[in-house]
């Protein structure tokens, strides 16, 4: 047979009936997986190792994030192969909730979802139990809807600020990232559907991410880079892993054998599926040699190129066998071939409440002078509500980490419901402004979502004088959004622009003369810059993007209702400048448009190449010194420290103790609430090594936990156990983990510049593991 006559995948099951008939053939589940892939024929097997995207013919084109057919608006799908008993399987994103289309065709029923939390407001919490909450409900909502597996969650390091996907991704450092990343995967796996871990690895930049090389040392991409995906693969077991787009050292990611074979299954024990990245990778018989076992969403030619090069001895049928069994084995999981029927009647509003709560716990107080929060609602009889973002609240990011979800409250909208009264002139003003903003805004083209907002609506001196006499209290909401395929500008994401500056400026300058409180809400996708304004308002709060209810829950916060609890999952610098990673990331300002316009258009077909800095070619320079390592080790002055956030009460810890039993180091302590109002408190436990056999960081997070709800004068006791191989670093000279031996020190802190108490253990030198060395250079193997 031609191979110009192969005309789909999922078409070639019926060109091998006349061989097999259906009858006769072992069907999956109750047949063994060997008699199951010895009946398919070699286009049954390239079916399922192609996503249904496959079928299309080759002048069509797939639409990222679109190819449900059998749930709408769907990821993608893996082909069926009735006479074997084989369904088809549903991908969605992502990691903020199911995001497939709200409506459909012939039904006036609706199919919205919830849109929960971004990641990085979820790490905030520093609550494993509370993420794994937000994961059982998240899980049951895709199960209900017809998903199999979520295209979730995201767990790369927020590398540097201005990555466009941070807030898909849970914090700067490895330990609280990993945590976090097991905590949803348990949670949305208990329903029985699976998920997808990514980006598998070092995707922590968006531009030029398909073609991209990161080059990157052993010891970094071990210590830093590896490690939240082992913690949540050895401790959650997700069912699939989706590989990233990057280059590693000069090789894709998904056609590198040593990272999804060697590693990831010979060493952590993966048992489960890979697959790529929406078209990710490059070369299709590279991707099945290496043990990337599933091409999403599936091209016609991807198919073709399996086929030839099986026929041509290239690539062996024991690898495409092997691949085969993978997918097999997470069919046979899925609730689509147990035989459950989507009800498509999730609890949304039950969901919606966990949304609220989930979102209360990740918001951080950054500022709070003189006690300005929480709001008395007799002293703050009505509010003047600045800034665009009040009326018109981001939920999520773009790309694949939005939800199409029915609505989203708005801080206007969450403090009416609150039971605040706002000034209706200024109310006014900004909806007739942001209703003429959106004409105009509507005809802007946008690259997937990436759509301007409206800019800061000026006011002249008269309308605050005003606003200021009329009202007690100020509250200007600062709006930052990013996504997937850009990463953030420098000088108007990263920094406020004017506009901005200028309205918080001139309304603490007008409420300030009548002695009357300013309170600036940061409804933003990421870090942002603060040391240049944070002196002039009485208080800040960091609300990330908190989902649908995000208005409700801010006012929740600021009415004193919810006591903040969030603590910064990275480092917030005191300028751009600050940042270990400054010189090797790209910056969107300087990228010139034509290169932009080649990473971006049509680039699940185009590949770049050359050798420009931080566009083709990204070198992790600062090696293991990211986020505080750097920071706290160099004596860097921060806007505010990795692990900081405000409350509204004060704890006390004592008792503190640390002690090596065995092959644990157990440390205990007690919190009381010394304050006025209940509160959780966050417990971090840092360790410093000796430092002697390599450079080490000045301390790394090595536990954590958060107290329960404490009333006033109330203590608890925690105790924590820190497995001493989790001390080892990476020796790649010898390629091995070893434990340095000498004295520690263990760090029980609020934050990372906020030790409590230091104590001093001993331990003994060890190698806790030797591997093979890997991940080297094209030129090193």
């Amino acid at each position: 047979m031609k191979l110009k006559n192969v005309f789909a995948c999922t078409a070639f099951a019926t060109l091998m009936v006349a061989n097999v008939g259906a009858q006769e053939a072992p069907q999956l589940g109750k047949a063994s997986l060997d008699e199951v892939i010895q009946a398919m024929t070699l286009e049954e097997k390239v079916s399922l190792l192609v996503g249904s995207a496959g079928k299309f013919d080759s002048n069509q084109t797939a639409t990222i994030g679109s190819q449900g057919e059998l749930v709408p608006g769907a990821a993608g799908e893996t082909n069926a192969i009735p006479r074997l008993g084989i369904p088809a399987t549903v991908l969605s994103d992502g990691p903020a909730g199911v995001r497939i289309s709200p409506t459909r065709e012939n039904t006036s029923q609706t199919f919205y979802c919830t849109h929960f939390p971004v990641e990085t407001l979820l790490a905030s919490t520093w609550n494993t139990e509370l993420v794994q909450q937000v994961g059982e409900a998240m899980g049951e909502e895709a199960k209900r809807y017809g998903v199999d597996v979520l295209l979730g969650p995201a767990t790369n390091i927020h590398r540097n600020p201005l990555n466009g996907r941070n807030f898909e991704y849970y914090s700067e450092d490895p330990l609280l990232a990993g945590e976090m990343a097991a905590a949803m995967i348990e949670g949305v796996q208990s329903n029985g559907v699976g998920t997808s871990l990514k980006h598998f690895a070092l995707n922590n930049q968006e531009t030029n991410r398909t073609s991209n090389d990161v080059v990157v040392s052993p010891r970094t991409f071990r210590e830093i880079y590896l490690k939240p995906f082992e913690i949540a693969v050895k401790k959650a077991k997700p069912w699939t892993i989706m590989s990233s787009y990057n280059k590693i050292n000069g090789t894709y990611a998904s056609e590198r054998s040593d990272l999804l074979t060697d590693i990831l299954r010979h060493e952590w024990g993966f048992d489960g599926m890979v697959m790529t990245d929406w078209f990710g990778g490059q070369h299709t018989t590279w991707q099945m040699e290496a043990g990337n076992d599933l091409l999403m969403p599936g091209k016609k030619s991807q198919c073709e190129d399996i086929i030839k090069a099986v026929r041509s001895g290239v690539l062996s049928q024991d690898i495409i066998n092997r691949n085969v069994r993978h997918i097999l084995e997470y069919i046979l999981r899925t609730p689509r071939f147990k035989g459950y029927q989507a009800t498509n009647d999730p609890d949304l509003p039950h969901h919606a409440q966990i949304t609220r709560a989930s979102a209360s716990e990740g918001m951080i107080l950054l500022e709070n002078k003189d006690m300005t929060l929480p709001l008395d609602k007799k002293a703050a009889k009505r509010i003047a509500l600045f800034g665009c973002t009040s009326y018109d609240f981001i939920a999520g990011g773009t790309g694949s980490g939005d939800v199409n979800s029915r609505y989203t409250v708005s801080l206007s909208e969450g403090l009416k419901a609150g039971g605040f009264k706002l000034d209706k002139t200024l109310t006014s003003l900004y909806e007739t402004y942001l209703a003429e903003q959106k004409k105009i805004l509507d005809k802007s083209k946008g690259f997937w979502g990436h759509r301007p907002r409206a800019k800061e609506m000026q006011m002249d001196k008269k309308q605050l004088e005003q606003a200021a006499s009329q009202n007690q209290v100020a509250i200007v909401t600062i709006g930052k959004t990013s996504g997937e395929f850009l990463d953030r500008s420098i000088r108007s994401n990263f920094n406020l622009v004017a506009e901005e500056k200028e309205l918080i400026q001139n309304v603490c300058e007008a409420f300030h003369a009548r002695h009357k409180k300013v309170i600036v809400i940061l409804n933003v996708c990421g870090v942002i810059e603060t040391a240049s304004w944070r002196e002039a308002p009485d208080a800040i709060l960091l609300a990330w993007m908190g989902g649908q209810e995000g208005g409700n829950t801010v006012a929740d916060i600021l009415s004193g209702k919810v006591n903040p609890s969030g603590r910064l999952p990275m480092t917030f610098p005191m300028q751009y400048a600050d940042v270990p990673s400054k010189d090797n990331f790209p910056d969107l300002d300087s990228i010139s448009e034509e290169d932009m316009n080649k990473a971006l258009q049509n680039f699940m077909n185009v590949r770049t190449s050359g050798d420009r800095k931080n566009f083709d070619v990204t070198t992790y320079e600062e090696g293991i010194f990211v986020g505080y390592r750097y920071y706290d080790t160099k004596n860097v002055p921060v806007a505010y420290p990795f692990g900081f956030g405000l409350s509204y009460t004060t704890f006390d810890y004592a008792d503190a103790s640390a002690q090596v039993e065995g092959d644990q180091v157990k440390v205990s302590l007690k919190v009381k609430n010394t304050g006025k109002v209940a509160g959780k408190e966050v417990v971090q436990i840092y360790v410093s090594a000796p430092g002697k056999d390599m450079a080490k960081p000045k301390k790394e997070l090595k536990a954590f936990q958060k107290t329960p709800l404490l009333q006033p004068g109330e203590t608890q006791e925690l105790q924590f156990q820190i497995p001493v191989d989790a001390l080892a670093s990476f020796n790649e000279k010898d390629s091995r983990w070893q434990v340095e031996g000498g004295q520690y020190q263990v760090h029980v802190a609020q934050n990372s510049r906020d030790v409590k108490v230091s104590l001093p253990i001993q331990l003994s030198g060890k190698i806790t593991e030797t591997v093979q060395p890997l991940m080297l250079p094209v030129a090193e193997w």
